[in-house]
């Protein structure tokens, strides 16, 4: 009798966690695995966008994502350039424990790869029976290399493998997968392929190819990232607009450099940035159309964000158009400007539409929030906290990060950690005797302005301690080398 009261109970307990974690899995997908797109733009600032307060120009078809799904207001990039932050986002690692924490270069062309050993979010997916793609630009390994993207978790790639090939809208060649393809409107110093449009067609082919079986779509556009070139019809649009304009003389045919890395001239600086962001405006509005078009869009998840603050390269201008908003810094700064980037995500009938959210996330969290609503599986090293219950209004379940850190190898090192609402940032950190140590309270100096570290010197310590237990030595990214494309 007692055998068969403990089996019974035995099976009405499992019958009741069944109905709970099947009621929790069709929270997240109904016929099938979702749907992830990523889109990333390079070098976006916090402001950038209208739905985050610009008011030069408009960006109706992201803003548009906002009004139907859910906007942050305290997330963050993994790092403030290129390469480490898409290599916290890849590893969901802070850059005191991922592999890559700088732009570092392999010449002739390409980044210092990721590791063999590195997990990327992509393998986990391809794991859980995913078809993934990148379309855009890598930034983590040369070509062939251990860090290329097939071999990375991607199984189709096409773009710009390189970050200094990336400085170029009309560049001479780009890679699908391990084949160089030279683009013949480009030859000598023609424009005539817009890079990131050639880039789309690909992208909005994959989605054609792969839209009956579940699929993983990261996006990171070069846009708005320097140099500041855009597609005629889209320059004027804003010539004139944004009087006086701002010109810029960089390097053109003929010179040493000529797309290789140095940017072009633009004497529309003003326009051309202005252009730029429309124009990724519209590519995420046709992909949008097309998952509509492809009868998927309801059961696709889509993220946009930006790698790091705005830049200030080729003749860009953030103060003209307040591009970090109401934040301290740009690209490079470990200053609010440089890290907090908007983000968006949306998922129809998931995500509460015109939601919006303070809860401080990074990068690093994108891996495991992923992996939680697909199934993947995540290795133990990571530093992410899933943030799923906030996408699906769900804020009073979200579990907390204790600090967030973010470590800088150029311009003699810098160091940010955030606890609270308590910000420690320390700069030339390779010149002890020139090192600083700013304190700032985010929940009443937003901007950063009142370093308040003499006032709370057990504040500092605490945070200093923190600070020097949040990172491991990396074999190639030390602080010491300095081995890093400014």
């Amino acid at each position: 009798m007692k055998t068969y009261i403990i089996v019974l109970l035995g099976l009405i307990f499992g019958v009741i966690n069944f109905s709970n974690i099947n009621k929790r899995v069709k929270s997240y997908y109904t016929t099938q695995q979702p749907n992830i797109i990523y889109i990333l733009a390079d070098d976006l600032g916090y402001g950038d966008l209208s739905c985050y307060g610009q008011t030069h120009f408009q960006t109706p078809n992201i803003d548009k994502l906002a009004k139907n799904g859910i906007k942050f207001t305290q997330h963050y990039s993994g790092s403030t350039v290129c390469s480490p932050s898409r290599s916290s986002l890849m590893t969901g690692q802070h850059t005191g424990h991922t592999f890559i924490r700088g732009n570092k270069e392999i010449q002739p062309e390409g980044q210092h790869p990721l590791e063999a050993e590195a997990v990327t979010l992509a393998e986990a997916l391809q794991d859980a029976g995913y078809v993934t793609g990148a379309f855009g630009k890598w930034g983590l390994g040369y070509p062939g290399s251990e860090g290329d993207p097939n071999n990375q978790g991607f199984d189709e790639f096409f773009g710009y493998n390189c970050q200094r090939i990336g400085h170029h809208y009309y560049p001479y060649h780009m890679w699908h997968n391990q084949d160089k393809i030279m683009l013949e409107g480009n030859e000598g110093t023609q424009k005539g392929d817009y890079g990131p449009e050639v880039i789309q067609e690909y992208a909005l082919q994959f989605l054609e190819n792969n839209h009956d079986k579940p699929f993983f779509m990261y996006y990171p556009s070069i846009i708005p990232h320097a140099e500041l070139y855009a597609p005629k019809e889209y320059m004027e649009n804003y010539r004139g607009k944004f009087e006086p304009e701002k010109i810029y003389d960089g390097v053109d045919a003929g010179e040493e450099g000529f797309r290789n890395g140095d940017y072009g001239s633009q004497p529309e600086t003003h326009a051309a940035f202005a252009a730029m962001v429309d124009y990724l405006d519209t590519q995420v509005g046709e992909i949008v159309a097309k998952l509509k078009e492809l009868g998927i869009y309801e059961n696709t998840l889509i993220v946009f964000t930006s790698d790091n603050g705005p830049h200030m390269e080729g003749g860009a201008d953030p103060d003209y158009f307040d591009s970090n908003g109401p934040l301290k810094g740009y690209k490079r700064d470990l200053y609010e400007g440089g890290i907090r980037v908007p983000m968006i995500a949306i998922w129809e009938g998931k995500i509460p539409a015109g939601s919006e959210t303070g809860h401080v996330s990074a990068f690093w969290d994108v891996f495991p929030t992923v992996a939680e609503i697909t199934g993947a599986k995540i290795p133990e090293n990571t530093d992410g906290i899933s943030f799923l219950p906030t996408l699906l209004g769900n804020e009073n379940e979200q579990e907390k990060h204790e600090y967030m850190y973010w470590e800088f190898h150029e311009r003699d090192g810098r160091q940010a950690l955030r606890k609270g609402d308590w910000k420690l940032v320390k700069y030339n950190v390779l010149n002890p005797e020139k090192t600083t140590h700013e304190l700032y309270n985010l929940s009443t100096d937003l901007g950063e302005e009142n370093n308040v570290a003499e006032q709370h010197p057990e504040i500092v310590q605490e945070l200093s301690e923190i600070m020097k237990n949040a990172r491991t030595e990396s074999e190639v990214f030390t602080f010491e080398s300095r081995a890093y494309l400014e």
